[in-house]
């Protein structure tokens, strides 16, 4: 899996980045993406990458203000015309998506050629998307923002063939039956397949944050999160002119990822104050501020293997 970034700047674009654009890969697991937030002109900077528009099944937008948005309806009618032809998209989204994307088309004359069902989201809701668990976390910002956890199923553990043979099993079929099944029998005698395999390895866990100031869910998004995906409109300054804007500081940043025990941190909707030199001279800020956080301040274009 990746992730890979097509947006990162914050409320507007500048030269050297776009609005909030976030595209996660299921490869190899699965063959399609997942988009959140689609700030304006995404799909333009989709063009740019090796990204079909048809291979895109699941939207989830954070929340209604333009940066995260301005660009979906563009992607939505583009989306029948490269690849999505008679292909089911569903979109996720506070109360007011729907009436945003259906007003839109409306006024707009616009007709898609595939199913399109938008699901509008609350606090707490647990989504299972082909056997990925999405937790729904409402956050505090100025309108209602929303933050998802995306939790990957376990890889089930290799078998260990050597406990295998001392038991007298040869490898052969019946291994694929201690690979699928809970028990297996042989000449009379059950046994339990887990006793023949290496511990599951835990499936990744992934968080995305819409804006906000900090508040107790996020921690309940990030807890032990393998990567999380979080705000900085402000890098530097005055820890409570953010909080007057609900917004993060990076102190708030740093916090939670030590308090939750992140092993990752990708740092987006950067101010549009910061342009490339300024943050390249405050991450070794940063870093001498927080030699524990492992972060990037992520740019447009930049991917992560996950």
């Amino acid at each position: 899996m990746n992730i890979t970034f097509l947006g990162t700047s914050a409320g507007l674009p500048t030269k050297e980045r776009n609005t909030q654009t976030i595209i996660l890969s299921l490869a190899p697991t699965q063959n399609s993406f997942w988009l959140f937030d689609a700030g304006e002109a995404c799909q333009h900077q989709i063009l740019h990458t090796n990204i079909k528009l048809g291979k895109i099944d699941q939207i989830f937008i954070t929340h209604l203000h333009g940066d995260h948005i301005f660009g979906l309806p563009g992607l939505l009618t583009s989306r029948s015309f490269q690849g999505g032809e008679g292909k089911p998209l569903t979109v996720y989204g506070p109360t007011g998506i729907k009436a945003y994307i259906e007003t839109t088309l409306l006024i707009s004359g616009s007709h898609l050629n595939y199913p399109l069902e938008i699901i509008e989201i609350h606090d707490g809701e647990e989504l299972i998307i082909e056997q990925i668990k999405v937790t729904v976390r409402k956050l505090h910002h100025g309108i209602d923002s929303f933050g998802y956890r995306i939790q990957f199923p376990d890889t089930q553990g290799n078998l260990i063939s050597d406990k295998l043979i001392a038991a007298g099993i040869m490898p052969g079929p019946i291994y694929q039956q201690f690979k699928l099944q809970e028990h297996v029998e042989i000449d009379g005698v059950t046994y339990e397949s887990k006793d023949y395999r290496m511990p599951d390895k835990p499936g990744k866990v992934i968080a995305i944050f819409g804006d906000t100031m900090p508040c107790p869910s996020e921690v309940t998004l990030a807890e032990q999160a393998d990567v999380i995906v979080h705000e900085s409109t402000y890098l530097e300054g005055d820890l409570d002119l953010s909080h007057k804007y609900y917004h993060s500081h990076i102190d708030d940043v740093a916090q939670l990822a030590n308090v939750c025990g992140v092993k990752r941190v990708l740092i987006n909707h950067v101010s549009n104050r910061y342009d490339l030199n300024d943050i390249a001279q405050l991450t070794e800020v940063i870093k001498a501020k927080y030699p524990e956080l492992n972060f990037v301040i992520v740019n447009d274009f930049d991917s992560f293997e996950i």
